[in-house]
């Protein structure tokens, strides 16, 4: 393991260059090895100094991040952290980052506008080191699909019982990762989808919107107070935890700022806690990439139902982090590939 983690800073204002050159040299792991101005002087830099990781900025005078990051991307490929704007425009700019191959991001407002900063220092830290130590490697990001098919349980499949939903929790390298997965859903699940991807507000409306134009399902980011459709898709909006409550025949959807204290908002716990009580052991739990460990509890609570659940393989994951909580806690009734998952769900409806 290196001595420590390289970081070039790209970003054409000075504030930002400053808040995150200052937030980043508190862990004496990570060395800010330079700063740029610009798209043009930071894919430069990023030639000249090799650094481990890049903070990307979207919005820059003489060479946009999205332009710089697919120049990056081509010639020196290097794990990225694009920096987006919190407005429907960032966002849309963000998911298309994440096509080209940025490992994540963070938001600009929820970064370095907050009371919690020292939080957000935190996080983004923490997803650092995450994305270092997981050996991030641009094939991977771009691909996202193992080269080995057979690779530890993918052969097994999922016990057969009734399952009345499912319940998909997913955080880093996400996004990209729905693509390979909620397109290639049937319709013939009919029962609905409940996603938790960690993203902040407006994020998750993108998300939702790009996927619904790919899929044969409905994807939508769920609204409080909503009934739940079969063949539908939804996505926790950002910033709000997804519960249910049943009315009659009716499931409706409830959204709520509480719990305020999970370290995730939404929640992949909370949301899958909250099916349980309604769908019980018949709850279809999906694991994906992702930093942590946010869906073990709810794991839990639904294999002492007798539930069943599908993690995804390390091979294929971004991040092995919430998939590999679920791994060794023993509770993944199988275990596969990005590119099987939606196959593996299928084959149980």
């Amino acid at each position: 393991m290196k001595q420590s983690i390289k970081v070039l800073i790209v970003d054409d204002s000075a504030f930002m260059r400053k808040s995150l050159s200052i937030m980043l040299s508190k862990d004496p792991k990570i060395e800010v090895v330079g700063t740029a101005h610009n798209g043009k002087e930071g894919y430069e830099l990023a030639l000249k100094l090799r650094p481990d990781l890049i903070t990307l900025d979207v919005e820059m005078p003489i060479m946009d991040g999205l332009t710089a990051l697919k120049l990056i991307m081509k010639d020196v490929p290097t794990p990225v952290i694009m920096v987006s704007s919190v407005t429907t425009e960032g966002a849309e700019s963000t998911l298309k980052a994440l096509e080209y191959g940025a490992v994540d991001f963070i938001s600009k407002e929820q970064s370095f506008v907050s009371v919690n900063i020292t939080n957000i220092q935190d996080e983004l830290i923490k997803k650092i080191k995450s994305i270092i130590y997981q050996k991030w490697s641009y094939k991977k990001t771009r691909n996202l699909s193992s080269t080995n098919a057979s690779i530890n349980n993918s052969s097994f499949s999922l016990p057969k019982m009734r399952y009345n939903a499912v319940a998909l929790g997913v955080s880093t390298g996400g996004p990209i990762s729905l693509q390979k997965v909620v397109p290639m859903l049937s319709d013939k699940l009919n029962v609905p989808v409940f996603i938790v991807q960690h993203m902040p507000p407006k994020f998750t409306k993108s998300l939702a919107d790009r996927l619904n134009g790919m899929s044969k399902l409905t994807v939508k980011e769920a609204e409080h107070g909503e009934k739940v459709n079969n063949n539908f898709v939804y996505i926790a909006p950002g910033g709000k935890h997804i519960n249910f409550n049943r009315t009659g025949n009716d499931v409706k959807i409830l959204l709520s700022d509480e719990p305020s204290t999970s370290l995730h908002r939404p929640s992949v716990d909370v949301m899958m806690q909250s099916a349980i009580s309604i769908y019980g052991k018949y709850l279809l739990c999906v694991i994906m990439t992702g930093m942590g460990k946010d869906g073990l509890l709810g794991v839990t609570e639904l294999k002492e139902l007798g539930g069943s659940c599908l993690a995804q393989n390390e091979e294929s994951c971004v991040v092995y982090g919430m998939p590999k909580a679920v791994v060794d806690a023993g509770f993944a009734d199988t275990v596969a590939p990005l590119e099987q998952i939606a196959n593996k769900i299928n084959s149980v409806f």
